[in-house]
């Protein structure tokens, strides 16, 4: 390891930032130095633009993915290297902001029966009766499910943020055969190493292998469906059903309970509801 590879290291971790991002912002640097050929300390804004460049033209990434990147680059500039970088000379890409994918119940159904195996099928079916994310789904114990309480523990989540959310009986039921036929040590979903099963978590590439096989299964042509897409079809169709958006914010794990409302669009119930209250209100006002 070396020095500035070791110092950047010791800054994320004094800030306790989780280690899928030490390791991405540890990758992202190494590939920016590979690029130029250079140490990353003897670069600086004018690289980090023409990276971006690189980022969009050659590689085709998306402008989120690239803000990732920038990220990444600023950390290690301004905080590891202490190189005060005004924003304006490494500004993050602008990302258009788009509704996301909504699976209907119907099709969400659907594609959790289409799984190929009953792993994918518990895998899929705990995504869309909880809503959590991919990396806490990963990293799932079997001492996590609390069948006595009826609720999932989902420990340090996204904010280093336990919380509980309710388990279903019917994913109770899936999840007590999967475990009769798996017999998981620690990791609920264990990954694989040479092929073979080993007790170490599953990837997220084969969790969404998963989902997107299931999808081409139930014949979804619906765009990006993935992990986040159940997770969306999870929250609007508990708002659909009535369920306090305060409850959904807890249980999806937002701090703002604003982040819960845009994670999410405007329900067919809610978007109805809201017409017929525009109109009212439009009546009353106009002669």
């Amino acid at each position: 390891m070396t020095q500035l590879r070791k110092q950047m290291l010791e800054e994320l971790q004094r800030r306790n930032y989780s280690q899928t991002t030490v390791k991405g912002y540890l990758k992202i640097v190494e590939s920016f130095a590979k690029h130029f050929h250079r140490a990353p300390d003897q670069l600086g804004p004018e690289q980090i633009r023409a990276y971006q460049v690189y980022l969009f033209t050659e590689r085709k990434l998306n402008a989120r993915t690239v803000g990732h990147h920038t990220a990444a680059l600023r950390f290690f500039f301004c905080k590891t290297l202490r190189r005060a970088y005004p924003i304006e000379e490494v500004p993050y890409p602008k990302a258009p902001r788009r509704l996301p994918t909504i699976l209907t119940q119907d099709e969400a159904i659907r594609l959790i029966d289409s799984a190929s195996n009953l792993f994918h099928r518990a895998m899929l079916m705990t995504v869309y009766s909880t809503g959590m994310r991919r990396a806490e789904m990963c990293n799932l114990k079997v001492q996590d499910i609390d069948s006595n309480r009826m609720l999932i523990r989902i420990r340090q989540g996204k904010g280093r943020r336990d919380r509980d959310v309710p388990l279903s009986p019917k994913l109770l039921e899936t999840l007590r055969q999967y475990w009769l036929w798996m017999r998981p040590k620690m990791y609920l979903f264990p990954g694989t190493v040479n092929g073979s099963r080993a007790d170490k978590p599953i990837t997220a590439k084969m969790l969404w292998e998963a989902c997107r096989e299931a999808a081409q299964r139930a014949g979804i042509t619906k765009r990006d469906v993935a992990i986040p897409t159940l997770r969306h079809a999870y929250a609007t169709h508990l708002l659909e059903a009535g369920v306090n958006p305060r409850l959904l914010q807890r249980s999806l794990g937002h701090t703002p309970l604003a982040t819960t409302m845009l994670s999410v669009p405007l329900t067919h119930t809610g978007q109805e509801e809201a017409y017929e209250r525009l109109n009212a209100l439009m009546h009353g006002l106009l002669p």
